[in-house]
């Protein structure tokens, strides 16, 4: 491996060099925990694109860098960005050809991507397939290693009740509309979502009948990839990877999973760490380059 640098964008700018299956020195982050700027949100697509060049610029040294992994909220195809619903003004921006200059072999992935291949590397399973939900703002999927395909499993329709059309893609039935951290607020605009699970637990009605249907909903989002892709290990990642009770998912899970040959899912609560996902951005683009 020579010198690699993995990216994250999502809320915000995250980037580290990666050597050995982790990052060696301190990452660069912007914008920085103490800076009062909302993040990524609202800023302009090339301003996006200037400000992760300046970041692989300050970790590059002006050495040449052999591989950039880059680490984008939405659906990616070949460096395009065709939809970004939590940072929609990047839809159409391509992000591969902005950054062209940075390596002869930069790679844009999923954020999500980039966090299923940094747990299999840090984990030391990147022979293993694996299934990651992320959930955050909106609900991340993916499976390592890649596929073809869309693979936007936070829009998976897990209620055909009219009613649920919190989704932030205006879809009705998704299961980001129900898990989604801005589908919560949307939801509870007197609570907050820590303020919704703190009442379940308490025995607030209406909370904990919320609760039920949020772990059923992730219940019913991992029986149908099961049912498509096998049993397996599925880790939960993410700022409210915290609300899920595994004890509970596992028995949600089987009342949807009945066929013997589809038992033996595992869940696994993995710790929000973006170093994980910039492991996951930088792998992914070394070992792109050496496949093509």
């Amino acid at each position: 491996m020579g010198k690699i640098i993995g990216v994250v964008a999502a809320d915000r700018i995250a980037a580290g060099l990666v050597k050995g299956n982790r990052v060696v020195g301190a990452m660069r982050i912007y914008p920085e925990p103490a800076s009062e700027t909302e993040g990524l949100h609202g800023i302009p697509a090339d301003e996006i694109a200037a400000l992760i060049r300046r970041q692989i610029e300050l970790l590059a040294g002006g050495e040449t860098v052999d591989a950039v992994g880059i680490g984008f909220a939405g659906v990616i195809r070949e460096g395009l960005i065709e939809e970004s619903p939590n940072l929609q003004q990047a839809k159409g921006f391509r992000l591969k050809d902005a950054l062209s200059e940075a390596s002869q072999a930069v790679l844009i992935l999923n954020d999500a991507d980039a966090m299923a291949a940094g747990i299999a590397a840090t984990e030391g399973t990147l022979e293993s397939v694996i299934r990651v939900w992320t959930l955050g703002e909106g609900i991340g999927f993916r499976r390592y290693p890649q596929t073809e395909g869309i693979w936007e499993g936070g829009h998976i329709v897990v209620t055909l009740d009219p009613k649920e059309k919190y989704c932030g893609c205006g879809g009705v039935g998704h299961l980001e509309g129900i898990m989604g951290h801005a589908a919560m607020r949307r939801r509870f605009l007197d609570l907050e979502p820590d303020e919704v699970f703190e009442a379940a637990r308490k025995g607030d009605a209406r909370c904990s009948a919320f609760v039920k249907i949020w772990h059923r909903a992730l219940a019913a989002a991992t029986a149908t990839s099961v049912h498509l892709d096998g049993p397996g290990k599925f880790y939960i990642t993410g700022m409210n990877a915290r609300f899920a009770d595994i004890g509970r998912l596992n028995l949600d899970l089987q009342e949807m999973v009945r066929m013997s040959s589809l038992q033996g899912t595992v869940f696994e609560l993995m710790p929000t760490n973006e170093e994980i996902a910039v492991v996951g951005a930088g792998v992914s683009a070394d070992r792109a380059r050496f496949a093509l």
